[in-house]
């Protein structure tokens, strides 16, 4: 049990060729559902990220609404100008690690494990 402990060791290792092989085998539609798995592991979160804000801000501003115009009127200049923010830093963001990507790509470099 001592022994067989190695911090550097890799836990999740595949053949490259047992892989490519289990690719050829697949149909076209499995490798679509496969694809589409993987596709709404990233887009699952971010789609109920922009639903929620969305309710947050409409049911704020139906409470603040209460107290008062003036309230209300600053707490929707407020949230507006940070929701704009934050959508500016996502998307510089965004662009940036698209560019960075491309060009390792297009240079065709692998990348390091």
């Amino acid at each position: 049990m001592e022994g067989d402990h190695d911090p550097k060791k890799k836990l999740l290792v595949k053949n490259i060729d047992e892989e490519e092989e289990e690719e050829e085998e697949l149909s076209l539609v499995k490798k679509m559902w496969k694809e589409s798995k993987l596709m709404w592991v990233v887009a699952g979160p971010a789609i109920f990220t922009r639903f929620s804000s969305f309710g947050v801000q409409i049911i704020t501003q139906s409470f603040v609404g209460h107290i008062g115009s003036t309230q209300l009127a600053a707490y929707s200049l407020v949230f507006t100008v940070l929701i704009r923010f934050v959508n500016g830093i996502l998307v510089c963001l965004y662009l940036s690690t698209t560019t960075f990507s491309l060009s390792h790509y297009s240079s065709g470099s692998k990348i390091k494990e």
